[in-house]
């Protein structure tokens, strides 16, 4: 696969984006070839393409199926697997916001949790308070995230959209 100047310039940018996420530029590459692409890739035409390694490529596509952002298709007449990803960008960031959340602020709750329980049962009061603080907004974001998954990606756009006007609507503009 021969890449434009375009999506050259996506894909490298998509990689540098990755690694300022916290995710691996190859992982993040391999991503914007798959999201760029007409068609399902086999992962030695995504090596290929991208000039890395085929192991690099296996633990690549591994670890975009583990985030949901890619899966295994077959092709008719090929015996290989070929990978595609999401093509509508709002149930891919659907994918991307569930995962972040388990990964990241799931575990963040459940210590907060814990370091509230235990420092009401000492002298931290005001450390029970702040941690108590903190617990509260992530339990806010957390059922705004749980409302927010219930909502299908059409729903979700129109609600990005008219975020500005709900807010002048709830007096918070």
């Amino acid at each position: 696969m021969n890449l434009t100047p375009t999506t050259q310039k996506f894909v490298l940018h998509w990689g540098e984006m990755g690694t300022r996420w916290g995710i691996n530029r190859t992982v993040a590459q391999i991503h914007a070839l798959l999201f760029i692409s007409s068609k399902p890739l086999a992962a030695e035409e995504i090596a290929a393409t991208l000039s890395v390694a085929r192991s690099n490529v296996s633990t690549s596509l591994r670890e975009l199926q583990a985030w949901g952002l890619a899966k295994v298709v077959h092709v008719l007449g090929d015996r290989r697997d070929h990978f595609e990803t999401f093509r509508d960008v709002w149930a891919m960031f659907k994918v991307v916001l569930n995962e972040r959340k388990r990964r990241e602020i799931d575990p963040t709750v459940e210590l907060l949790r814990e370091a509230v329980a235990q420092a009401g049962k000492g002298s931290e009061l005001e450390v029970q308070k702040r941690l108590g603080d903190m617990l509260e907004f992530f339990e806010t974001a957390t059922l705004a995230h749980e409302e927010y998954m219930r909502m299908s990606p059409a729903a979700m756009k129109r609600v990005v959209k008219y975020g500005g006007k709900l807010q002048k609507l709830l007096g918070g503009a």
